[in-house]
């Protein structure tokens, strides 16, 4: 029987080659020890999630303010989070076979509207998830590549590994790199809309299966986006659009409505705009993704007459 404290180091990460290939050989053996496997993972995901497991407060990068009893500590060494409001983070280990390049244990982490989490990966790889993004990396990648599955909006900062390239499969397409920078914006709830941004390194883009074109090799400060299923690239003329992970929603010389739009985006409701007049303002600035959608727009009413109404029911938001 193998140990607790294995089975704990390995649900870490922390397990190396040789010790990984024990637990497979045992897991192997009996229905028993996969049973007593799993049982394991139940215990440790739990021991994660109570009020007593022990954090450090220098990796909670900033605290979005909940009633007292909403509280709860996070992962302290598989996640680094972002914001300590994050109760409703689902974290989901799923269990599946070993195979000859892939590791028994995959990760996916759902974030939920208004909130952004960072992740740092077995190989060291740092990545900041936006609000509504769905991440999937296995715990230990393979011996070929390291391939990421992403479902909404995230800033790499790849570490590099000439013998394995990391790849972010994104809607249909696949992002390949060394070790770089980027931003990925990529909902499949919005399929006509992807784009890639890059600050460092370089970035291969494979176009998805029905898309026509070639792949498209970024260099820094450009972007690639999709118009007309084709991929495009352009000089990016605004970085601040980036500082999503900053915690920041930035907007320059955007009209009403594109503003409206990113705080949908952001805190996952609907904003209905009814004021006609409005949707063309132009404004400049920036809000706190944590002071929450009632407090931008009570800031853009000093600006701009308009009320709004709550459906809190319905989850949408008129502007009149």
């Amino acid at each position: 029987m193998i140990e607790s404290d294995i089975l704990f180091k390995f649900f870490r990460g922390e397990t190396d080659e040789e010790e990984n290939a024990g637990i497979k050989e045992w897991l192997e053996e009996s229905p028993e020890n996969r049973t007593f496997f799993l049982n394991r993972r139940e215990f440790f995901d739990a021991l994660l999630l109570s009020p007593d497991y022990p954090e450090e407060k220098e990796e909670v990068a900033e605290s979005i303010p909940l009633p007292r009893e909403k509280r709860r500590p996070f992962f302290r060494e598989i996640l680094k989070i972002a914001s300590a409001a994050a109760i409703t983070l689902f974290v989901v280990w799923i269990y599946s076979e070993f195979a000859s390049d892939t590791d028994l244990r995959m990760q996916t982490i759902h974030v939920p509207a208004g909130q952004r989490v960072n992740v740092v990966l077995p190989d060291g790889s740092d990545i900041w998830l936006n609000a509504r993004t769905t991440l999937q990396y296995p715990l230990q990648f393979g011996k070929k590549e390291r391939t990421v599955k992403l479902d909404g909006e995230a800033f790499f900062t790849v570490a590099e590994d000439k013998k394995k390239p990391f790849v972010v499969e994104a809607l249909d397409k696949k992002i390949k790199v060394l070790g770089t920078e980027f931003n990925v914006s990529a909902y499949s709830e919005k399929p006509g809309v992807f784009e890639v941004a890059l600050m460092e390194g370089s970035v291969e883009i494979l176009p998805g299966q029905n898309e026509e074109g070639k792949p498209v090799l970024l260099i820094p400060n450009y972007k690639a986006y999709l118009k007309d299923g084709k991929l495009n690239t352009q000089y990016i003329s605004d970085l601040d659009v980036y500082r999503w992970k900053e915690g920041l929603i930035c907007f320059n010389n955007e009209s009403f409505l594109e503003i409206i739009r990113k705080f949908e985006d952001c805190y996952g409701i609907k904003i209905e705009v009814e004021n006609k007049k409005i949707k063309d303002r132009i404004y400049t600035g920036k809000f706190r993704i944590s002071d929450g959608v009632d407090y931008a727009l009570r800031v853009l009413q000093k600006d701009i007459r308009f009320r709004y109404e709550r459906d809190d029911e319905n989850y949408i938001i008129y502007i009149k």
